[in-house]
């Protein structure tokens, strides 16, 4: 039987996360499964969990005045959704909607934030790996405003 701590090795976000972390984390962890159209979280409301998306697509959108939600990106496979819980206020930036059904393991963020403080390097780590994840979502949401707006790219000066 696959068991949380399998799912989490082999998941690309947590590759080549020591053993020993990877069962702490386990713990905080559980299967999910989220049918299409159903709604994860949406914005502004409280951060508390993250997933590990295994099979399927999620849809990332943004409330833009006027607009409606719009979605900014659709993560499948591999990827990781979520990291408002990090950060207090711990209140979503973005919403999400399942896509299609999606197989993923979702953990828990405030026990995930205690395990950080107890270990300042597996803190360390994630927020690392985290940071790339946060990064990649402000550069999909600013092309997609670009793309919705219209906006021409101005090139770099050099």
């Amino acid at each position: 039987m696959i068991t949380t701590l399998d799912l989490l090795a082999s998941h690309p976000f947590l590759e080549d996360l020591p053993e020993p972390w990877l069962e702490r984390l386990s713990y905080q962890g559980k299967r999910a499964v989220h049918h299409t159209g159903s709604r994860l979280f949406r914005e502004g409301s409280r951060a508390d969990r993250f997933w590990l998306i295994r099979d399927g697509r999620v849809a990332l959108e943004f409330n833009v005045p006027g607009r409606g939600d719009i979605v900014i990106e659709q993560l499948g496979p591999g990827s990781v959704l979520g990291w408002s819980w990090m950060f207090p206020p711990y209140r979503w930036h973005f919403g999400a909607v399942s896509a299609e059904q999606t197989l993923s393991v979702e953990l828990d963020g405030s026990g995930v934030r205690r395990l950080c403080d107890d270990d300042p390097a597996l803190g360390y780590e994630l927020t690392r790996r985290f940071s790339a994840v946060l990064v990649d979502r402000l550069q999909s949401a600013r092309m997609r405003l670009v793309d919705l707006y219209g906006y021409p790219v101005q090139q770099a000066a050099g």
